[in-house]
């Protein structure tokens, strides 16, 4: 996971992160955003509200196994929605956690 969290981190400083609802929303929404990250710990209400907006736009969803607090640790803002606008570190992004989900899910 600390490999992840650096990734974050490296994507927040490359200005390509996006973060809170209304934001990647509108990043979903005008085609900006190539993944969408959410939280662990997110409410099933937010969850379920990006979901149906990714899926209108056809961006894919990921979830972190990182809380809001741990990704507030890695990229400075305590956030349970995030969105990546660069398609190479959305790719990247998309293949961290999906490796971290299975191994945790293995445990």
């Amino acid at each position: 996971m600390n490999k992840l969290a650096s990734l974050l981190s490296l994507t927040r400083k490359a200005g390509k992160l996006v973060w809170g609802f209304d934001a990647v929303k509108e990043a979903v929404e005008k085609k900006k955003a190539g993944l969408v990250l959410l939280a662990n710990d997110l409410s099933p209400k937010s969850r379920k509200e990006i979901a149906l907006v990714c899926q209108k736009s056809g961006v894919s969803v990921q979830r972190l196994p990182m809380s809001m607090d741990e990704v507030w640790f890695s990229v400075g803002k305590r956030a349970g929605i995030l969105a990546v606008t660069e398609e190479g570190l959305a790719g990247k992004l998309a293949q961290m956690a999906g490796d971290a989900n299975k191994e945790e899910s293995a445990l």
